[in-house]
Formats: C-alpha cells, sequence, structure tokens
C-alpha cells in the first residue's frame, strides 16, 4: 500500500505485548497492517507497570521492524511498583519526589535511549501523589504549585540523561486530552515546550456521556489547533485509540479524521496488538485514504481566536462543547492582539494580565465574547467598567428566544427548543447595553447574549448554560445569531439543530462533521457574493439561497455598522457524515 501524502500512519507497541510476544507473532500482525493501512512507524515500549523489556529484546524487535520498513522509535509509560509499596497516586504513577523512585525512571531512561534515537513519553508522566515524602515538601504551596515546579525540574533531569546516553536523542513528551487538568497533576507544556524536543497530542475522544472525562468529540481536532500554537512546528501529531468505540464505529473514525483535519504530521494508533483482527483496521484503512485525498485541497485551519492560556482552568472543555454546535475555533496560549474576534472563557481569566489585555483589545476596536465564567471571575477587575451586565445569582428555565441583534432592529426572530434550559439571570440597563439573543420565560426575558460598544470595538457576553451540552439543544436561529458574533472576520459560518463541528481553512474549503443519527440540513452562510458552493468529492454544486437580511437601525437612529450581504446555502448533510465544501466565486 503507498505511503500517505500529507501524514504519517504509527502505531504504539506497548510492553504488555513485548512481554510475551515472539518474533512470529509480531511479524503475523505487521503483515495484517499491510492488507489495510501503510504502517510508516511504530514506537516501542521498555517499561510500563510492572514490566520492562531487556534491552536485547528491544534490539531484536527495532530489527524486525526495520527489516519490514517501518521506522522505529522508543516509548516509556511511567507507571510503577518500586520496592513492592504502593504510593497513593491514580494508575500509580511515579512519585517524582521519592528517590528510588526517581532513580528508577532514570534507568528506564538509560536503556532506552541506548537502543533508540527517539522516545516519547505516554500520557502518564503526570504525579497525583500524596504520599508522605509529597505532603513534606509540598509545604505550604498548593499541589498545583508544588507539581508544576517538580515536574518541570523532572523533566530536565530526564531529558539531560537521556543526551548523555545518546546525544542523537529526540525526546518527545505526549501530552493527554485532559488539558483543563494539567495544572494540577503538574503537566506543564508553558516550560515543558522548551525543555523537550517536541511534544505529541492526545486527542482520543471515545464516548462522551459514559465516561468521566466527558470529551467532546470536537477536542480530537481542537486539542491538536492548542499544541500546534503552543510548540509551533513541533507537534509530533495526535494519538488516537479504540476504547469507548466498541458500540459505534464512528467514534474511532471520527478520532482520526478529525486529528488529521487539524493538519497532524503523524496519527499514532493505540495500540499495535489491539488492532490486531479487529473491527477497526479495514474501514480505518478506507478513511485515511479518503482523507488524505482531501487534505491536498485544503489550507491553514482558521477559527475564533480562543485564548487558553497555561494552566489555565474554568468551564471545561467549554471552546469544545461551542466546536460541537458550528463554531470554528482555533486555540492558542497566547492572547491573539490582531484577531478579528477573541474568546474568553472562565479558563482565560487565570491568566493575571486577562482584563488589561481584553479592555486594551476592545478598546482598540476588538470584538471579543466572553463567557459568564470569565465575566464572574472578572467581575471586580474591571469588567464592570465594559457593560452594564450585572450577575443577580438568580436562574431561570426557558425554551424559547428572541433573536433581535443590536444591527439589525428590523429583523427579531423568534425560536422554540424542544426543552427548558436553565441559565443565569443576567441583569442589565437598557439603552446602555443590548440583548441580541434573550431567553423568554412567561411575561418576562433575560439576556442569553448581549452586546456593548466600547471604544471603538464591541464586546459580547456569551450566557452559558449550567449544563454545557445543553447548548446542543438550542435552536438553529439561536446558533446562527451565535456563530455570526464569533465568527466575524471569517467569511463562512454554519447553524444546524444538533450537533455539527464546522472546520474552517484559509483558501475558502471547508470540512462539515455531522454527529447525528440521522441525516439533516445545515444552513451555511457565506458573507459577500458567491455563485454557490460545490462538494469538493463529488462536484455536487449548490446554487439554492436565501439572502438574508441587512442591517437596519431603530426609527430614531442615524446609522449602522457595516456589514456584507450574507447569503444562506441550505445544504444536506448525512447522518454521521464528513462532507468537503468549497466557495465558488
Amino acid at each position: 500500500m503507498d505511503s500517505y501524502k500529507n501524514f504519517k500512519l504509527a502505531a504504539y507497541v506497548y510492553a504488555y505485548y513485548l512481554e510475551k510476544a515472539t518474533e512470529k507473532e509480531i511479524q503475523k500482525a505487521i503483515d495484517y497492517y499491510k492488507h489495510y493501512v501503510h504502517l510508516d512507524k511504530v514506537y516501542i515500549e521498555n517499561h510500563r507497570g510492572l514490566v520492562d523489556i531487556p534491552v536485547e529484546k528491544l534490539r531484536a524487535v527495532k530489527a524486525l521492524f526495520e527489516k519490514n520498513g517501518i521506522e522505529t522509535s522508543g516509548g516509556i509509560t511511567s507507571t510503577v511498583l518500586v520496592n513492592g509499596q504502593r504510593k497513593p497516586s491514580y494508575y500509580d504513577t511515579f512519585c517524582y519526589t521519592d528517590p528510588a523512585h526517581r532513580e528508577k525512571y532514570l534507568q528506564i531512561v538509560r536503556d532506552i535511549a541506548s537502543v533508540f534515537d527517539e522516545i516519547i513519553l505516554d500520557d502518564f508522566f503526570f504525579t497525583s501523589c500524596t504520599c508522605d515524602m509529597c505532603i513534606e515538601a509540598k509545604g505550604k504551596q498548593s499541589w498545583k504549585e508544588y507539581r508544576l515546579k517538580l515536574m518541570e525540574d523532572f523533566a530536565h533531569v530526564i531529558v539531560d540523561e537521556a543526551k548523555r546516553v545518546n546525544p542523537k536523542t529526540n525526546f518527545i513528551i505526549k501530552y493527554p486530552n485532559w488539558y483543563e487538568s494539567y495544572q494540577e497533576c503538574g503537566y506543564n507544556p508553558g516550560k515543558q515546550k522548551d525543555i523537550f524536543d517536541m511534544v505529541y497530542t492526545g486527542t482520543e475522544t471515545r464516548d462522551a456521556i459514559y465516561s468521566a472525562q466527558h470529551l467532546q468529540r470536537y477536542l480530537s481536532y481542537s486539542i491538536i489547533r492548542l499544541m500546534e500554537n503552543t510548540a509551533p512546528g513541533r507537534n509530533g501529531g495526535g494519538w488516537i485509540d479504540p476504547f469507548g468505540s466498541f458500540a459505534n464505529l464512528n467514534y474511532y473514525l471520527e478520532q482520526a479524521n478529525m486529528t488529521m483535519l487539524a493538519k497532524a504530521k503523524e496519527l499514532m494508533l493505540f495500540n499495535f496488538s489491539v488492532l490486531e483482527n479487529t473491527m477497526f483496521l479495514p474501514p480505518l484503512g478506507h478513511e485515511l485514504a479518503r482523507v488524505d485525498r482531501m487534505i491536498s485541497l485544503l489550507g491553514n485551519p482558521i477559527g475564533v481566536a480562543a485564548w487558553e492560556p497555561f494552566d489555565g482552568d474554568g468551564e471545561d472543555q467549554l471552546y469544545n462543547y461551542l466546536g460541537m454546535g458550528g463554531i470554528a475555533v482555533e486555540p492558542s496560549p497566547y492572547f491573539d492582539e490582531n484577531a478579528p474576534v477573541v474568546l474568553l472563557t472562565e479558563s482565560s481569566s487565570c491568566d493575571e494580565t486577562a482584563m488589561e489585555k481584553l479592555e486594551s483589545y476592545v478598546r482598540r476596536g476588538g470584538n471579543a465574547v466572553i463567557t459568564t465564567g470569565f465575566f464572574r471571575q472578572c467581575y471586580d477587575k474591571g469588567i464592570k467598567d465594559m457593560t452594564s451586565v450585572r450577575l443577580t445569582h438568580r436562574h431561570v428555565l426557558g425554551q424559547e428566544y428572541m433573536v433581535a441583534p443590536y444591527n439589525y432592529r428590523n429583523s427579531t426572530r423568534f425560536a422554540k427548543g424542544d426543552e427548558k434550559l436553565l441559565f443565569e439571570i443576567l441583569n442589565y440597563k437598557t439603552n446602555a447595553t443590548s440583548s441580541d439573543i434573550s431567553i423568554i420565560a412567561g411575561e418576562h426575558n433575560f439576556p442569553l447574549m448581549t452586546e456593548d460598544c466600547y471604544g471603538k470595538g464591541r464586546l459580547f457576553i456569551l450566557n452559558v448554560p449550567e449544563n454545557f451540552a445543553d447548548l446542543y439543544k438550542l435552536p438553529k436561529e439561536v446558533w446562527k445569531c451565535i456563530a455570526k458574533h464569533i465568527s466575524m472576520g471569517q467569511r463562512v459560518y454554519i447553524a444546524g439543530d444538533g450537533k455539527h463541528s464546522f472546520i474552517a481553512y484559509d483558501n475558502g474549503r471547508y470540512a462539515l462533521q455531522s454527529y447525528n443519527p440521522m441525516g439533516d440540513v445545515v444552513d451555511v452562510i457565506v458573507r459577500g457574493e458567491c455563485k454557490g458552493l460545490r462538494n469538493l468529492e463529488t462536484g455536487v454544486l449548490y446554487t439554492e439561497r436565501l439572502a438574508l437580511d441587512l442591517p437596519s437601525h431603530m426609527a430614531d437612529a442615524t446609522t449602522v455598522i457595516p456589514e456584507p450581504q450574507e447569503y444562506c446555502f441550505p445544504i444536506p448533510v448525512g447522518a454521521g457524515s464528513l462532507t468537503f465544501l468549497e466557495v465558488v466565486d
């Protein structure tokens, strides 16, 4: 099978398998892979839990894969039992305070660096240990403070040791999919990106409901973009697994597709032995060939500049819920002062310069969308000078909505959802602030999205439902207004009922992923004149369109904010489908 043009395919060969596998069994597995995919590379693990693979066997396995034309690197999983004594740490990760644990880790590094020129750490290079040693060493620091510094320091130790043994070592740290919890367990990309040679990204999303992690499937895309912006040019790839996907094969294929659509350089399959003789590799091979063809046609990913600062915390996964609702998101640990729109969630407020950056950005002419979580955290830090909106700490249930954007005062629309959703009641002062989207409850209404003019720019506050997953229950008309504001500066945005992801590229081409169990119609809205939209795979041209309302001021007003004519194209999408589109000018 030919190699892929836009990425490499790799597999992780873990120690539990190597401990018992013979060369004949490994060769049989290699032959199985060759039927369905082009395997470019494997990462061969020398330690996991209670298993250490002898150097001699590592060399033999390395030689076997290379004989088959497959590149090899090494891998380490940072779980252990030292001296038969259990530590109070989830997954039995190493205790980096304990000298015996540190020495054990260094020996593992010495062994693997003596065999391979490249090493990757599986996503257990963290600590949640609360043993007596750790408690004493932590002192009055928070666990976050102690663990961030501890893991930063030990990262230096293992990288230095690997390069002492093998100066050619390319050392990679893989960051897991649970980015919102990094700081509590010592993952420190803000510092470690400059200690390790490269980073790698966990894009496993699996099932979002029956899992403690509640990872939305859009994360398989967004976390690659986050890590690309964390370490530009040094993000090695994305890592998926089949666990949690056995009841729905689409979950697995979506992980792969979204990882590749984010322009990852490599796709890692976990793991080599688990996928042998399963239902996963045959359809994966077909899908990778398809996506590889399409990636050749796509430009650079774009989206609203979502600020996720290093060590940020709050409103976990929120921009991934928005991404599942059709918002194109480009997350970064750095505040983009030149972006046409920035999105700030509660985690953005963890940066001590957040309010200063926001105020300056909007005052100069930027458009900022902030969530209720950010608003709450900055409530007494200056945000009240930018809006008349105030928190009430009361809540309301509603399922009817009034959509009346400030710039479209003569085109108010109403929509009704299927269920009542719970929101915090925000108070605001009429004519000081506009409620662009309102929740109707009885003979009253309350803001879902507000708009303020400030300096030369605009500030929008998005009132997020108490349960983020309730965002998916908002009607299409509400999503259309939210997306219109968040996507300013982009040519195209979408609105749909239910769950869809919209991935935008800077060359006028787009990917539309449906997560629904049935086919439906998505509104694709283009700013400015065009001839239509074309399906990149089938060539079908969509020309049926509706010209949307133009801005209109209130009777006694004199101006509107200039906006181009927008055209809405209803695009049919299949159940669980991935559709590629381009604007035809």
